[in-house]
């Protein structure tokens, strides 16, 4: 297993940059599930940050690469299964990405709420608001 950082992820989904690209391409291409490639959570918040803000995708295209990189054999993903779930919420309606995660990734860890000072989360991402 070797585990990819966030930057190697973003040239291979935007094919942007001629010497790296082709090298990420490469590198992910030749791993299979006997040699995965390891995506930590920090490394899809930062993806998703990444995409969003440098690139000007909108949230649903990203979710789209995280859906495809989840269902890839290639590639294992920390904690997949709360990463998945974070999608499902996100993709309901206006929450943020990171705040679904955030949610999920508590909740796995069998905490019965996630409270926040952020009242968009706790509408839209299972948060409790702290008042």
């Amino acid at each position: 297993m070797i585990g990819l950082d966030t930057n190697v992820l973003v040239r291979y989904i935007m094919q942007d940059d001629p010497r790296q690209s082709p090298k990420a391409t490469r590198l992910i291409e030749s791993l299979d599930i006997d040699n995965p490639g390891y995506i930590t959570m920090v490394s899809v918040v930062e993806l998703y940050w990444v995409l969003t803000s440098s690139y000007g995708l909108k949230g649903p295209q990203v979710a789209q690469a995280l859906e495809l990189l989840l269902r890839s054999k290639q590639l294992m993903v920390e904690r997949a299964d709360q990463v998945m779930r974070a999608l499902r919420v996100f993709g309901q309606g206006q929450a943020d990405f990171a705040d679904c995660l955030i949610e999920r990734a508590a909740s796995g860890a069998g905490c019965l709420d996630t409270v926040t000072f952020d009242v968009g989360a706790s509408k839209h991402a299972g948060m409790k608001l702290l008042a």
